[in-house]
């Protein structure tokens, strides 16, 4: 058993720095034939864009702009020049946003993120990512079939389920959020039912305290997150060592000062600019929205990439809650369906280990039947389930904020 997925991750970090660059300048030039990227990159020379520095020249992309920019001009919003039967697969996250997956091998760069986990060929991996219209599901089970490993396409819920394809299959890998292994583990105990197999895990799209991190170990089952989105797969992945996170290979992340893209001074906390290296799907300098700061020097794994301390915040409002994410959009959505509801907040929480979100409504007179409606309007706009508190007008802080993670 190897340390290392490949020799790619010990390169010296100037080396990987210059093949980085050295593919950059091309890749520009496939982004520029897609009219977005056109636009957006006019006046351009791909050819002189080979340093970090020359790359901060550009201008940033940003994610909480693609929903409108997806809407103007369907599908991509011409950020993409191919079309979309050229891709294996389509879907959509919330916003919405509509993303394509690549015909290639391991399109989301996720196998190496497993191999640091401790997964390796041959073992069986129950995903408990969703497969439905989103890509969490998918960017899992490809990535873990790339690294030869079979894979129990479970989806999330229905734990008596689960329970048999566990006994039956006995799978050594689990893939999917912390806080639904924490429900199977805890159901499964309750019901006397048999999960020892589950020795590793690779957990996203929800906090990983290490609280959390602590009792799955207790259980016997060893966890690491990792860090990703629906546009670029996994971005950064915890190791052995459990220093921060390390960036995946093939991407190039830069950290800036959020609403800028001007790059942080080392060390300092900024947002989470990434830019891919997939011709057929590039992304330049796409910001996230989402805040980290770069740790100094290597891993004590032997990885030489950059570190990250790993999700610390958002640098806009837009959050994710159970895996999905959630805008402020959406909640100016949840308004416009009742417009007896004053000023709206959606207020993100952590109970028993688990996302929890409470929509905060400010109305003068409300109808019995009104939580419920805005509870059933809540889960249809966001795919996720919530409680709804109705205050009186003026209850609610006049500072603009419709989102507020206090997690």
């Amino acid at each position: 058993m190897t340390d290392h997925y490949d020799a790619l991750e010990t390169r010296d970090p100037a080396e990987r720095e210059a093949a980085l660059f050295a593919r950059l300048p091309e890749v520009l030039r496939k982004a520029m034939a897609a009219p977005a990227y056109a636009n957006l990159l006019r006046g351009t020379d791909p050819a002189s864009v080979t340093s970090r520095e020359a790359l901060a020249g550009l201008p940033v992309l940003r994610k909480s702009e693609l929903p409108a920019l997806h809407k103007a001009a369907p599908p991509f919003g011409g950020f993409v020049a191919d079309t979309p039967g050229s891709f294996a697969r389509l879907f959509t996250s919330p916003g919405p946003i509509f993303e394509p997956e690549g015909r290639q091998a391991d399109p989301w760069r996720g196998a190496r993120a497993l191999f640091a986990a401790g997964f390796r060929e041959g073992d069986v991996v129950l995903n408990t990512f969703s497969y439905h219209l989103t890509p969490g599901g998918f960017i899992f089970d490809a990535s873990a079939r790339a690294l030869g490993c079979a894979v129990i396409p479970a989806g999330p819920g229905n734990t008596e389920q689960q329970f048999e394809l566990i006994e039956a299959y006995r799978p050594v890998g689990y893939s999917g959020t912390p806080d639904f292994l924490k429900i199977l583990l805890d159901a499964a105990a309750t019901a006397g039912r048999d999960v020892s197999s589950i020795k590793r895990a690779l957990v996203s799209g929800a906090a990983f305290p290490k609280s959390l991190q602590e009792e799955m170990k207790s259980r016997g089952v060893e966890a690491y997150q990792a860090f990703g989105t629906a546009d670029l797969g996994l971005i950064a992945f915890e190791t052995a060592a459990r220093e921060g996170m390390t960036v995946n290979e093939e991407l190039i992340l830069e950290i800036v000062k959020p609403g800028t893209g001007d790059p942080v001074a080392p060390g300092d906390v900024g947002e989470i600019v990434v830019t891919s290296l997939d011709p057929h799907h590039p992304w330049i300098r796409l910001a996230l929205g989402d805040l980290t700061a770069a740790l100094p020097g290597a891993s004590r794994c032997g990885r030489t990439n950059m570190r990250i301390k790993g999700w610390m915040g958002r640098a806009d409002q837009t959050t994710k809650v159970k895996g999905m994410f959630v805008r402020p959009e959406q909640i100016a959505e949840i308004g416009k369906r009742h417009p007896e509801l004053g000023r709206i907040r959606l207020v993100v929480t952590r109970a028993g280990e688990a996302d929890a979100m409470t929509l905060r409504a400010e109305c003068a007179s409300a109808p019995d039947a009104l939580q419920s409606e805005v509870a059933a309007t809540l889960r249809a706009v966001t795919k996720l389930g919530g409680t709804v508190e109705l205050v009186g007008t003026g209850s609610l802080p006049n500072d603009g904020k419709v989102i507020a993670d206090e997690r």
